[in-house]
């Protein structure tokens, strides 16, 4: 069973920084670096919102929202995904998901982590 766990998160001031992290467990033996990674974002009573994703060959795309400013990553090696998050904004308060996929699904979820920006 495919588990993701979100760290990183927590509340600081307008234009700082965070680094969200997401461990991945559970994939069968040396698939990881296979499947397309994301990170997605949703607040009471707003709609989801894909951040930025990363695919198997490293590409990237990002919410038009966040360019500029965010930058996902990941280790392969160590199941890992990363989004650096610079000039945060009070609107990026969120709960930040990690999400995985492959064959065009998103399979996986982690349980988030609170990104909360103060003016």
């Amino acid at each position: 069973q495919v588990q993701l766990v979100e760290s990183g998160g927590g509340s600081v001031q307008a234009g700082g920084s965070l680094r969200l992290s997401c461990v991945g467990s559970g994939y069968t033996y040396l698939t990881y670096h296979k499947y397309f990674m994301g990170w997605f974002r949703q607040g009471l009573g707003k709609e989801r919102e894909r951040v930025a994703r990363i695919n198997s060959d490293g590409t990237t795309e990002y919410a038009d929202s966040v360019k500029g400013r965010f930058t996902i990553s990941r280790d392969n090696a160590k199941n890992t995904l990363y989004l650096q998050m610079n000039s945060l904004k009070p609107e990026d308060t969120d709960m930040y998901y990690c999400r995985s996929g492959r064959f065009g699904v998103w399979y996986y979820w982690g349980q988030g982590t609170q990104v909360t920006v103060s003016s």
